[in-house]
């Protein structure tokens, strides 16, 4: 494994646990429940519907830690090796995308209940090919949502057919100065991208460019890190309050926000995260990794978030589906979140231990040859 930071690692966590709240709450609300008889409807409704957020903290994350992990191996971006930067993407996406996908067509064809491919215009090969071709989020956006387990892949169809440009782009331009400035431009773009994008609800929620402005914001902050250090502990400590600030307005105060600010909320949200993966990485630079007490299982989450993004729902449909069949009441709904996220977490640690760790290990090692096959990890 490469070198793990405890905080951003905590940041995945938290992500892929919004990821679940919101899957899990669009089958069963907490605001439905208990809860709202002692919460505000509000923060109950933020617990369930940060989804699409929390995805987009997703990209910041990872085009932070892959340039970052290319910065590191290959000294600068004009050096990337494009054979060993795509073999590792690959060793890391492909082995459990096959693996979902080969799945999914199974229970299509055994026409399993929330499995099964129904809507008009969508098809079994229809689906395979839209996701090993990097555009399912496309495919959605003319046909409609596909069953849950397949609807998870749009977020790769936008981050792959950014890492497939990203190294060329980089050797193409070779210097920072060139590089630098168009990331900063997609970056910033994120609020016209997406506020262009009113004539479908799904292209709107999944298009290329706002996710990818997502992922620049990221690599603009791992050349950032690699370039500068800050003097003064004070500089990290108020990027972790700026970057909480920003975090926190938007997930827990953006339906009262949207009406006042508009679109231009979305980049606190990914300019929020830069700076905490920004104080993060300083922090672990000075040799004290930021950490907080009692946050060992959201790190844990964090960094198999990859594994269990792609394998939740399966937990998910069947849970709710348990909790159909027992009669429970919608009141105590919220009793049945915690297994979720338990086992949720175990599939995807199994996933991790017995499949794609090892495969992903295997190939690098067949097609990388010395240093450069010996990390393994999420972050590519």
């Amino acid at each position: 494994m490469g070198v793990r930071n405890p905080g951003i690692d905590l940041l995945r966590g938290i992500s892929i646990l919004l990821v679940m709240l919101n899957h899990i709450g669009l089958r069963m609300r907490l605001a439905h429940g208990v809860l709202a008889a002692f919460m505000p409807k509000l923060l109950l409704n933020d617990l369930n519907f940060n989804g699409g957020e929390a995805v987009l903290i997703f990209f910041v994350i990872s085009g932070f830690l892959i340039t970052s992990n290319s910065l590191s191996r290959w000294g600068s971006l004009a050096r990337i090796d494009l054979r060993a930067f795509y073999v590792r993407r690959a060793s890391r996406i492909l082995p459990c995308l096959v693996a979902l996908v080969a799945i999914l067509a199974v229970l299509d064809r055994m026409r399993a209940p929330g499995y099964t491919i129904t809507e008009a215009g969508q098809s079994l090969h229809g689906a395979v090919a839209s996701a090993f071709g990097l555009y399912l989020n496309w495919y959605e956006a003319h046909t409609g949502y596909l069953p849950a387990s397949w609807d998870v892949l749009w977020s790769l169809s936008i981050e792959e057919v950014f890492y497939l440009a990203f190294p060329v782009v980089c050797l193409v331009l070779r210097k920072n100065w060139l590089l630098a400035p168009a990331l900063v431009v997609l970056a910033l773009s994120l609020p016209v991208t997406h506020g262009a994008i009113a004539h479908n609800s799904i292209w709107r929620e999944k298009a290329y460019l706002p996710g990818m402005a997502g992922i620049a914001t990221g690599v603009v902050g791992a050349l950032i890190a690699a370039h500068w250090r800050p003097k003064s502990r004070a500089v990290v400590a108020g990027l972790v309050l700026a970057g909480v600030c920003g975090v926190v307005t938007v997930l827990g105060f953006e339906e009262p926000l949207w009406p006042r600010v508009g679109e231009p909320a979305m980049l606190a949200l990914t300019l929020g995260t830069l700076a905490l993966l920004l104080a993060f990485h300083w922090q672990a630079r000075g040799g004290t990794p930021w950490r907080i007490a009692g946050t060992g299982w959201l790190q844990s989450m964090g960094r198999l978030s990859y594994e269990i993004y792609l394998t939740h729902m399966f937990v998910i449909l069947t849970v709710v589906a348990v909790f159909k069949r027992s009669g429970a009441g919608i009141k105590w709904g919220v009793l049945w979140y915690p297994p979720a996220f338990a086992l949720a977490w175990l599939l995807g640690w199994l996933v991790a231990r017995h499949f794609s760790t090892p495969v992903e290990r295997a190939m690098r090692s067949r097609l990388l040859a010395g240093k450069q096959a010996a990390t393994v990890g999420a972050a590519g």
